[in-house]
This record gives C-alpha cells, sequence and structure tokens, in this order.
C-alpha cells in the first residue's frame, strides 16, 4: 500500500525534488565572507575537489574558502590555490569503529566549537555516493553556519538547507561535486584537474628521464602486489627509464621489494611531503601507482598515468581524466566490494607486468 511521505520530504513529483527546503531559493554567493567546504576524506578526493572549488571562488569572490579535511588529506591544501585555510578534524562519521570512541557521547563537540568561532555564512558538503551528508550538516547546523548544501538519496531531516538531488551513483567524483554546486547557482569551469606546486618543493629528481612507482595505497585490498611491481620495473628500466619507487615511512618494505633487481632503480621512502612528491611526479615521463592519491596527484600535474585499479570500487567514479591514462584491471563478480582486505585471491588484480611496461611505452613523454 501507499504510505504517506514524511512530513517536510521533498514532494518526488516536483520539477527538482528536494532541491531546497520551501522558499531557501539560491544561496548569495557574491554576498559572502567566509564558506565551508566539507570533505574530509583522502588526498585523492580532496584533489578531485579542485574543479569545484574553482567554480566556488568565481561565484563567492568576495568570500574566504575554507576546507574541513580528515589530517591526511589536509596534506593536499597547500596546493590548492583555491584555499584560504583548513580546518583539520577525525571526524566520527569517517571513522572505523572503536569501542572507546564509541563511548563518547559528543565526539564532535570540540570540531562544532571551531566552526562555530569562525561564523561561516555557509558550508558545502562533497560526498561519494556511498557516504551521507548528513552527519556533517548537522555538525555544521549546531556551529550555527545558516546554508547547509548537501546531496543525498535518503532524507535525514532538516540538517540541510539546500538539499540537491543525488547525481548518478556512476557518475565521476569530480562531476558529483559540479553537480551539487550546479543545482544551487554556482556554474562549473571546467572538470580538469590542476594543483600548484610550491616552488620550494626541492623533490630529488633523477638525471634524465625517469618514471616514478608508487606501490602504496591507503589499504591491502587496493594494492597489486610488490613483486608485479618490481618486474614491471624491471621492464621498464630495460627501456631505457630510471625507475624511481616512492612511499611513505610506513611503506618502506613496500618500496624496497618493489624496487628489487630493478637495474639502476632510485629508492625513496619516507623522504617526501605532498609538494615534494608532486614536485616529483610533474618532472616524470609517466607514474604507475594503485588506485590511491598518486593518480590523481599525476593527473593533477599533467604526467601520463598507468593505474592497478582494484575491484574495491567503480573505475568510472575515479579515473584519471585530464591526462593520458590507462587503467588496468580485471572484472569480477565481487566488485566493487569496498573492502579494506580482499578476502579471495585479488583476482581484481590479476595484471600481468607486461601490460604495465606495455602501457608505459604508450603513454610515456616524448
Amino acid at each position: 500500500m501507499d504510505l504517506p511521505a514524511h512530513p517536510g520530504a521533498p514532494d518526488p513529483g516536483s520539477p527538482h525534488p528536494g532541491n531546497h527546503r520551501p522558499g531557501s531559493g539560491d544561496p548569495d554567493w557574491s554576498a559572502m565572507t567566509r564558506v565551508l567546504v566539507v570533505r574530509p576524506d583522502n588526498v585523492g578526493d580532496v584533489i578531485m575537489t579542485v574543479p569545484a572549488l574553482r567554480a566556488l571562488r568565481a561565484a563567492a569572490p568576495r568570500a574566504r574558502i575554507e576546507l574541513l579535511a580528515s589530517p591526511a588529506g589536509a596534506a593536499a591544501a597547500p596546493l590548492v590555490g583555491e584555499l584560504d585555510d583548513v580546518v583539520v578534524a577525525s571526524v566520527s562519521w569517517q571513522r572505523l569503529p572503536n569501542a572507546a570512541e564509541a563511548l563518547d557521547p559528543d565526539p564532535d563537540a570540540d570540531l562544532v566549537d571551531t566552526l562555530a568561532e569562525r561564523h561561516y555564512d555557509a558550508a558545502v558538503v562533497l560526498t561519494s555516493f556511498s557516504q551521507s551528508p548528513w552527519p556533517a550538516a548537522a555538525v555544521c547546523r549546531r556551529a550555527g553556519i545558516p546554508v547547509r548544501v548537501g546531496t543525498s538519496k535518503e532524507f535525514g531531516g532538516d540538517a540541510l538547507t539546500h538539499w540537491v538531488p543525488a547525481p548518478p551513483d556512476d557518475g565521476h567524483q569530480v562531476d558529483r561535486a559540479l553537480l551539487v554546486l550546479a543545482a544551487v547557482g554556482v556554474p562549473s569551469l571546467g572538470a580538469d584537474l590542476a594543483v600548484t606546486v610550491p616552488a620550494d618543493a626541492g623533490a630529488p629528481r633523477p638525471a634524465g628521464r625517469y618514471v616514478v612507482v608508487a606501490p602504496g595505497a591507503s589499504c591491502p585490498s587496493r594494492r597489486w602486489s610488490p613483486e608485479r611491481f618490481a618486474a614491471a620495473g624491471r621492464g621498464i628500466a630495460g627501456l631505457g627509464w630510471t625507475v624511481v619507487v616512492t612511499g611513505t615511512a610506513k611503506e618502506a618494505d613496500l618500496v624496497e621489494r618493489a624496487a628489487e633487481g630493478v637495474d639502476g632503480a632510485v629508492r625513496l621512502v619516507g623522504e617526501l611531503d605532498l609538494a615534494g612528491l608532486a614536485d616529483l611526479v610533474a618532472g616524470a615521463d609517466a607514474v604507475v601507482v594503485n588506485n590511491s592519491g598518486g593518480a590523481h596527484l599525476a593527473d593533477a600535474v599533467g604526467t601520463p598515468v598507468v593505474e592497478l585499479f582494484a575491484g574495491t570500487e567503480e573505475v568510472g567514479q575515479y579515473a584519471p581524466r585530464t591526462v593520458p591514462a590507462e587503467v588496468l584491471n580485471r572484472p569480477t563478480t565481487c566488485s566493487p566490494c569496498r573492502q579494506l582486505v580482499c578476502p579471495f585471491d585479488h583476482e581484481c588484480l590479476d595484471i600481468a607486468p607486461e601490460r604495465v611496461v606495455d602501457a608505459v611505452a604508450r603513454l610515456a613523454r616524448a
């Protein structure tokens, strides 16, 4: 039987269901002096917000534009010229379950106080299709932010003042953010990624032409095996490139295994901040990476990408589009799984190293 709509829920028959609360209309972006963009995810997610930030900067020329970022994602902020500041927080709605933290009755109380002190005119909550904007919107409401924009399929009360209809699930993350802003009067200025490499980044670059190999990723399920990275590295070195294998201090073992037997390999472990990595990648002929922030960083500095894309996510939502790129994966029935550790045999990343070598040879800058 048909059930009555929840009071306040959008009318699905209206021209723009759920777009605005009654009588709200588009925000007056040109009059705003301080705007918060909420994206407390990883580095790659922050880099993919750059086209949205570019559009917002043009629509709100008087405003300071600030980013609410995770400790990991905040590393990208110095590369994004559209940002005036960053608020760093480990927000409750992005943390994995933890018994001790679960007992905290108000885990975001300090964040509410921080946001309230900054007197924002508006908050734009950006999410992937599987994330909900409602926890972030509720925090922003508690902080007294009067305009709160986000998109969602599910109803969440009045925490959002501008509830945008959900874009298609399979849309690219860049397009998703732009569609959210377009629905509230902020037109796109293009979907290309771009970041600024600081002049003092000073990454150590090898002499001659080189290819960057980054075997790390945020979780094991996204990582091609380091032994296959090494096999590909040997093939790339055999074609005349210096192979630079890089990773964080925590990825030292991965880097060592991925560089094993690669003639002339340069190992950079824990030596680069994100600006330094951007500088290194910008000088490379190509990069070979997992589905990680390194792929988006290369996309944003203009370096061709060969990406080993695990079945944890849908390729179309994250694939590089600004530069020449080849995304290598194997379709599996369990994809997209969004698992941190593969419970099977990583069939989605059963990619022969020769395919990577061939892709580098096709894409690498002349």
